[in-house]
């Protein structure tokens, strides 16, 4: 494990002639920091450019773990592979697909790469607010609208936890003799439970980059860029990744992903059952909301424009309500001390992951229920 490696070298007595600057000296620096195994490339531990030891280990366990052909270690974000997955398999001048909500890394890969972006817009689901997922339909009337695009990527799971059919967007995707890239930076936890939807990686993705971060025990940045055909071009993903990721390479980050990855490896199935577990108690408690709904859970249905939905999110819908998205995050945070993760004009999305205690949802559900109970 690339975390006992690091831990073995610092306490070793080897002085660092080496960045990074900190020169693993606590007395530079604040007390809690991992400067211990905060190192630099060094003998012995590989290269993220050109991995060949101890990371080419953690890159071929993610590519096992996903079932992929190929994964790619990227301690930038998805962001970073996102751009990446563009710019390897788009040129100059093409046109790319994309859905309109897609993360801002997507138009971002187009003005850095110089080209056109067509996008092709979901529905919103009138009950909630919330977009719906990205119809194969859609997706094939774009291509034949523009046959000139030369890459389709979409989002799945969205922000807010929303599937689209996968495997049937690849396949029109395909017949199109062009590559799909699936952003799915909020799917990181996808396909090692039958209780959630099933990972991109086995629905005909190209390429699929996943958050490791958003849904797993790891660190803030920690991610993987998962090759899974022979349409991707794997030479161009490492040239570019050597281009756009930092030439000196968090191995505290590194450390993360290669835990969080044996971490899955050892231990999943209680992991996720337990996950599962939690996920159904709070579904339970906020059966009884009359105003305040929460997507998905609770008495609240699949909706018709959603293909399928990650109950890992939390979607708490005020839309038809007295009280506003801004004012229900504003209570949860002041009175019960519950901060959620993005406020939208007619919900709040809260994370959860395989690392919640059934504690911190109980307080969840309870607040919620509470709150509703004061509505008009």
């Amino acid at each position: 494990m690339l975390y006992n490696k690091l831990k073995e070298y610092a306490g070793s007595g080897i002085y660092p002639m080496h960045m990074p600057g900190h020169k693993r000296n606590p007395e530079h620096m604040p007390t809690g920091l991992p400067i211990g195994i905060d190192i630099s490339e060094i003998h012995g531990f590989d290269s993220l450019r050109n991995p060949k030891g101890v990371l080419l280990e953690t890159a071929k366990l993610g590519a096992s773990l996903y079932g992929s052909r190929d994964a790619f270690i990227l301690i930038n974000g998805s962001t970073v592979g996102i751009l990446t997955a563009i710019g390897a398999h788009a040129k100059h001048g093409d046109k790319i697909l994309a859905v309109s909500d897609c993360h801002r890394s997507t138009p971002n890969a187009a003005e850095l790469f110089g080209l056109e972006l067509v996008y092709v817009t979901p529905d919103v689901d009138a009950a909630t607010g919330v977009p719906c997922s990205t119809t194969p339909a859609a997706i094939e009337s774009a291509l034949n609208k523009d046959p000139d695009i030369t890459l389709v990527i979409i989002t799945s799971p969205t922000y807010e936890g929303v599937v689209s059919d996968v495997a049937a967007i690849s396949e029109v995707v395909h017949k199109a003799g062009i590559p799909l890239v699936v952003d799915s930076a909020h799917g990181a936890h996808l396909g090692f439970s039958g209780g959630f939807p099933q990972s991109a990686v086995a629905l005909g993705a190209d390429v699929v980059v996943v958050s490791l971060h958003k849904t797993l025990p790891a660190l803030t940045q920690c991610s993987m860029l998962l090759a899974c055909s022979e349409r991707a071009d794997t030479v161009g993903i490492r040239r570019l990744l050597a281009i756009l990721q930092t030439s000196s390479p968090s191995y505290v980050l590194m450390a993360s992903i290669d835990h969080c990855l044996r971490y899955l490896e050892s231990g999943k199935d209680k992991l996720f059952s337990d996950y599962e577990r939690n996920l159904a108690l709070f579904s339970n408690r906020v059966m009884d909301l009359k105003n305040l709904s929460v997507l998905c859970h609770g008495r609240d249905p699949l909706h018709s424009g959603f293909f399928d939905f990650d109950l890992g999110k939390i979607v708490v819908i005020t839309k038809d309500t007295t009280i506003s998205s801004t004012t229900l995050a504003d209570v949860l945070r002041a009175q019960y001390k519950t901060e959620i993760e993005r406020v939208f004009s007619d919900y709040v999305v809260a994370m959860t992951s395989v690392c919640d205690r059934p504690e911190g949802l109980v307080r969840l559900a309870d607040a919620l229920c509470a709150i509703d109970a004061n509505l008009k």
